[in-house]
């Protein structure tokens, strides 16, 4: 007797997905190891950070990353594709910090030993997410290779190269102005804020001269900062101030004594074409101020709250303040007008808090230096930017960048490994713990409280995921790796990155070429958002129409350096193809069996 058996008429990708998947994953089907008998062919995953979710950027990416893979895997290629994961130093401080507030706690309480085992819990419970994620929509990844940037490889990779570009110089401690969160605590790069189009208020100010004669107005957008005022600078060849330079005017409320001095840097066409200069609250004004010899005078605490400096203003929130302060200054008579102005205001990428330009001591990366063979690396073609306009992109901000803020006022993360000793000052880097002064023996050696900019630990990812600073098969297989794939917004704090550490640490660029995929838009061509209920969540797409469909959908939507509007109709067609490939196997595949 005879059993004749077929495929269902309609395909059912929530029955063949994820057995499939399981079968490739046993079986170990996306591991790829050394074949000097086969070309390699390497992409190393932009790791996502262990508080996030898939998103539509995420699918995209890795959707062209996965039809690579497959690719290049089919065409007899070693195609190591290397998983991993960001340990997102602030988004996770955060997480957790908001778990300790509901418990009636915080993490100065409990300690930094007890906050970190915190978060190493919830790293175990929570950070994989993500990851089943990826699996989820069938990513053939070499899961035996799933790295973590706060892993004992890739925190061996910081050390090393951390102590490398200290002793080389190429890492100092400076006080200078850093972008800082009040929120979040911390000091930000200039490329981890955003900046949010707002109407201010442009403040016209009158400064009397100390002799009684006409003084100056100047136009501010902060007047709370007029408190920290140590100089009012024009331009030299503004004729209408060639009188004040070298004489005093008066600081309104405070009385200070401010002199006028003239630099060049002040624009004559803004606002009265005088400016306050402020050098503990504003990066040029700090600059003019080293190049004046003035002093600084810093009034807004790390929380952005007046400190005693504000004098009847303590402890006013910074906000606040300026209200206060334009009230006063209208009663005295020293308000002119106040118009509204157009700002782009710097905001915490996280936390959304308006930014507060911040006097303090933090490490820096020389950047200037580390960015010259990473721009003719690209020049010479030796790394491809795809589309190719995103090159004059990458060399215009290489060209004009700046030493790299490269501190964070965080406790989880890759504490800086520099230790100073208590007895006799030495102050030294470390590729292991010491327990003693190497120069007095004293057992009275601090190390450094902060911790590293996340971008560090990312930035050493082509090649701390491949074994190094050991001296491997892998690093000399599969480096340089083959594409990057990644989001035009990350070309600085990421791409560019890596360009310097790869070419510092290896001697080589990380990548070949770099392919800058499309922004998915909404239906009325906005960025998605999850906050504002814009935003689609892939798996959604996957539960109604299967992940293959879905990423062959997105696929069907990409065109080269365009950004793409979401089409759910796309994902319809993805699901309908799927249909007819599975409605053209019922025939072949279905068999008879006793």
């Amino acid at each position: 007797m005879t059993e004749t058996l077929e495929l269902e008429k309609n395909y059912r990708p929530e029955l063949v997905e994820s057995k499939w998947y399981k079968v490739w994953e046993d079986n170990k089907s996306f591991s790829a190891s050394v074949d000097k008998e086969k070309n390699p062919f390497c992409i190393v995953i932009p790791p996502p950070n262990i508080t996030g979710s898939l998103h539509m950027g995420h699918a995209l990416n890795n959707t062209l990353q996965d039809l690579l893979i497959r690719f290049y895997r089919m065409l007899g290629y070693a195609s190591l594709w290397v998983p991993g994961t960001d340990h997102a130093g602030i988004a996770t401080q955060r997480v957790v910090e908001k778990t300790l507030a509901n418990e009636g706690t915080n993490r100065w309480e409990i300690g930094r030993e007890e906050f970190l085992k915190r978060v190493w819990q919830w790293r175990e419970e929570y950070g994989g997410t993500i990851i089943n994620q990826l699996k989820r929509m069938g990513c053939s990844c070499d899961w035996d290779r799933l790295r973590f940037t706060l892993d004992d490889g890739c925190s061996r990779a910081v050390r090393e190269a951390f102590v490398r570009l200290y002793d080389k110089g190429l890492i100092f401690r400076g006080k200078r102005i850093i972008n800082w969160c009040p929120r979040c605590l911390t000091a930000l790069s200039d490329l981890e804020t955003e900046h949010v189009d707002k109407l201010g208020k442009l403040y016209y100010l009158r400064y009397p001269a100390e002799d009684g004669g006409e003084g100056v107005t100047i136009a501010t957008t902060r007047p709370e900062t007029i408190l920290a005022d140590t100089a009012v600078a024009v331009n030299p060849k503004d004729p209408r101030y060639e009188r004040l330079i070298g004489r005093n005017v008066i600081l309104p409320i405070v009385g200070r004594k401010l002199p006028v001095i003239s630099d060049s840097y002040v624009d004559i066409s803004f606002g009265t074409g005088a400016l306050k200069i402020t050098p503990a609250h504003d990066a040029n004004d700090f600059e003019v101020g080293a190049r004046h010899n003035l002093d600084t005078v810093v009034v807004i605490d790390e929380k952005g709250f007046m400190n005693e400096e504000a004098g009847k203003y303590k402890g006013l929130d910074r906000f606040a303040c300026r209200e206060e302060i334009v009230k006063d200054l209208k009663e005295l008579g020293f308000v002119e007008k106040i118009d509204d102005y157009d700002m782009a205001l710097a905001t915490c990428y996280r936390c959304h808090s308006v930014i507060e330009p911040y006097l303090s001591e933090q490490w820096f990366v020389n950047a200037k230096e580390l960015a010259a063979p990473a721009i003719m690396a690209v020049k010479e073609g030796r790394t491809k930017f795809y589309p190719g306009k995103f090159e004059a992109t990458y060399l215009y901000w290489m060209e004009n960048i700046k030493d790299w803020c490269i501190s964070r006022q965080l406790w989880w993360g890759h504490r800086i490994p520099v230790w100073t000793c208590d007895e006799c000052g030495l102050e030294k880097a470390y590729r292991e713990d010491p327990k003693t002064c190497e120069n007095c023996g004293s057992g009275k050696i601090k190390q450094d409280e902060y911790v590293l900019d996340t971008w560090f630990s990312s930035g050493l990812w082509p090649f701390s995921t491949l074994g190094w600073p050991d001296d491997n098969p892998d690093l000399h297989y599969f480096y340089p790796t083959s594409v990057l794939s990644t989001a035009r917004d990350i070309i600085f704090l990421w791409v560019a990155r890596m360009m310097m550490f790869g070419l510092e640490f290896m001697g080589d660029v990380p990548f070949r070429d770099v392919f800058i995929h499309a922004t998915i838009l909404n239906k009325e061509g906005k960025r998605m958002s999850k906050s504002l209920g814009t935003g689609i969540d892939p798996i959604d797409l996957f539960d109604k129409y299967g992940a293959d469909a879905t990423r062959f959908g997105l696929v069907l939507m990409t065109e080269q350096g365009q950004d793409i509007r979401f089409s759910e109709e796309r994902i319809e067609l993805g699901r309908n193809f799927a249909n007819k490939i599975w409605n053209a196997s019922r025939y072949p595949v279905s068999y008879t069996h006793l």
